[in-house]
């Protein structure tokens, strides 16, 4: 037999990755294509390993879950002999003893399905591995619903929470966003973290982020060139959860997170869950598209907690305690006198029962003079009761027979007029609101509109006791 002729070397030859990257562009399109293998380089091939390097460990993570087996694949067409893929970061600064993740090709004949070698590259992901594998933010495990306690303050919350939850992909959505704020400590976080672990152990992807976590995850996608991957990663969940949106700063941030986190997911029909320590009304430094996304979906505020829900937190709390404590327990009378005096927070209280533990556990028996002792400065003067602008506008339109958007308007007739003034006066003295921000809810007023009303009525006031009475009532009812 002659011997085969062999086919001249070509540049193509020599550079399998340029060609395997070719047809990865045209099966995944240039925009994939560019956000995920844009930055990826090809180091050597030794021995049946090919040994590519990526600039963030993010990318690589994202790299090893989603497309490490496609990526082998053209590998092993290039060559059959080749059997495995490393990859690594090639900043040594960042990882300086990085232990290559290998993922294998599985045996001929077998399912062309990429095996998993660790429990980063498993098809379903623990929950913290797949927060980590996407910057997500940590889950604390005892934050759960099991351990959620319900009461008058936060039904709706909990309930609308565990819809969300208990929903499977390809349900029907029934509000989006979900958004919840109230204050410190009373259970925000709690709720969100819920619905990551039961969304995540149902199957769906559910990734929980704080707006501190989603600012600097896309600061640093921007540094390292990797934005669009990092916004596929987001718009890749079924439930996008944000924490604490007030920290969100910045009007350039505030939009993509609207356009990437809000618009885009809800627009998908993806679900997005958001808690803040205020109402989407009250979001001073975000524009008015953003507040009125937020607002779009279900608003729910969790009030503070009742007597009868901070007894039972104190139970639970007492009773957790004991698991690792066997001996230690709390008279009722001690309970019940908690659960009047502290009345700030959730946190608060499980700070009591911790310094009840702590005496406990010195060898001390815990009476109703030790409670005393031990919660002095957590027993705070009852705060004021917190009024927003809205209810103002409410209680003003209903004293003098008038509706609120005829507050909003431009209308400047004298029945109109002197109760526009007079809720502008009482959102100035009963809020912490700037006079900018009081006038752009009255209609986008001018802070010199709101500066004259004010003066306006103060003056009016030194001699006018009908109209003085009347705004002492209106005071009376908006802060009882």
């Amino acid at each position: 037999m002659f011997p085969q002729k062999q086919r001249p070397t070509t540049s193509d030859d020599q550079d399998p990755w340029q060609r395997i990257k070719e047809r990865l562009r045209f099966e995944l399109g240039a925009d994939v294509f560019t956000s995920w293998f844009g930055r990826i380089e090809f180091e050597c091939e030794d021995r049946g390993v090919v040994r590519l390097s990526v600039p963030t460990r993010f990318l690589r993570k994202w790299i090893q879950s989603h497309y490490a087996g496609r990526i082998l694949a053209h590998w092993q067409l290039e060559g059959p002999a080749i059997t495995r893929l490393e990859l690594s970061v090639r900043s040594a600064a960042i990882r300086p003893a990085l232990k290559p993740k290998l993922v294998e090709l599985p045996a001929p004949g077998e399912p062309r399905e990429m095996t998993a070698q660790s429990g980063e590259l498993r098809t379903n992901l623990t929950l913290k591995s797949m927060n980590d594998a996407f910057g997500g933010s940590p889950l604390d495990p005892r934050l759960t619903f099991e351990t959620f306690i319900t009461g008058r303050s936060n039904t709706l919350a909990h309930a609308a929470a565990k819809q969300i939850a208990t929903s499977g992909r390809g349900d029907q959505i029934v509000f989006n966003p979900l958004y919840i704020h109230a204050a410190v400590g009373l259970g925000k976080t709690h709720l969100l973290q819920a619905i990551t672990w039961a969304g995540n152990n149902g199957g769906r992807k559910v990734l929980y982020l704080t707006a501190e976590r989603f600012m600097s995850g896309f600061v640093s996608a921007l540094k390292s060139q990797t934005a669009l991957a990092f916004k596929e990663a987001l718009r890749a969940n079924d439930v996008l959860v944000i924490d604490d949106l007030q920290f969100l700063q910045g009007r350039s941030m505030q939009h993509e997170f609207c356009r990437t986190a809000i618009n885009t997911l809800i627009d998908a029909g993806r679900q997005v869950v958001i808690a803040s320590d205020r109402p989407p009304a009250d979001l001073e430094s975000f524009d008015d598209r953003v507040r009125s996304r937020l607002a779009g979906g279900l608003v729910v505020e969790i009030g503070s907690l009742g007597e009868e829900l901070r007894l039972e937190i104190l139970k639970r709390r007492v009773a957790a305690g004991r698991l690792h404590h066997p001996r230690f327990e709390v008279p009722t009378p001690v309970l019940v006198f908690i659960a009047k005096s502290v009345t700030h927070n959730g946190r608060d209280l499980e700070g009591a029962v911790n310094r009840l533990l702590a005496h406990d556990n010195s060898g001390h028996p815990v009476t109703l003079e030790t409670a005393e002792r031990e919660m002095r400065d957590l027993i705070r003067p009852v705060e004021p009761k917190r009024v927003r602008i809205e209810d103002i506008q409410r209680a003003v339109a209903r004293q003098y027979n008038v509706s609120r958007s005829d507050l909003l308007c431009s209308r400047r007739t004298a029945n109109v007029v002197r109760p526009r003034q007079i809720a502008m006066y009482l959102a100035k003295i009963l809020t912490l609101r700037s006079l900018p921000e009081i006038g752009r809810r009255f209609g986008g007023r001018d802070h010199t509109t709101v500066l004259h009303a004010v003066r306006k009525i103060v003056a009016l006031t030194t001699i006018d006791t009908a109209l003085t009475e009347e705004i002492e009532v209106l005071k009376r009812q908006l802060q009882d």
